[in-house]
């Protein structure tokens, strides 16, 4: 097996880990960090599930390997919630009804936190687009797309 130390930052905490190099960060997420937030759906980058921020942008970690994680800042779903309370994001989703079986939440979570914290103002139209990479097989979609429109409309 050839594997390779890696350092990253994951929701604040430093972190150190050996990682087989064709690893994911997903699996190194689930498996070595017990960070079980960040869900394994299609596993060829797809469906969303798997989203996570990695300097603040949002990355499918089903394709992205951990030894490219190397020296990077991750945030996951699990370190959104501060001080016991949910993230506005989170907060919306819940007053929207926005979860169903919560597969996907955590996708859609990150995704709308990434767009939330570029600043930028969307129309329910920007929405629609920029979660299309993000796939509900419960909601119908509507109820996401109002939990996002009242954190990004202003």
């Amino acid at each position: 097996m050839n594997t390779k130390k890696i350092s990253f930052r994951v929701n604040g905490q430093a972190v150190t880990l050996e990682a087989d190099v064709r690893e994911s960060l997903l699996e190194a997420l689930r498996n070595k960090l017990n960070l079980m937030g960040t869900k394994k759906g299609c596993g060829v980058g797809e469906c969303g599930a798997c989203t996570v921020l990695i300097n603040g942008e949002t990355i499918d970690t089903c394709i992205y390997l951990a030894v490219w994680a190397d020296g990077k800042e991750i945030r996951t779903v699990e370190g959104e919630a501060k001080e016991g309370r949910l993230s506005k994001v989170q907060q919306a989703m819940l007053d929207e009804g926005a979860v169903q079986c919560g597969f996907c939440t955590p996708g859609f979570v990150m995704s709308i936190t990434a767009m939330a914290e570029s600043g930028q103002t969307f129309t329910t139209e920007e929405i629609k687009k920029e979660l299309s990479g993000n796939m509900c097989r419960c909601t119908g979609y509507q109820n996401i797309v109002r939990a996002a429109e009242k954190v990004l409309q202003k």
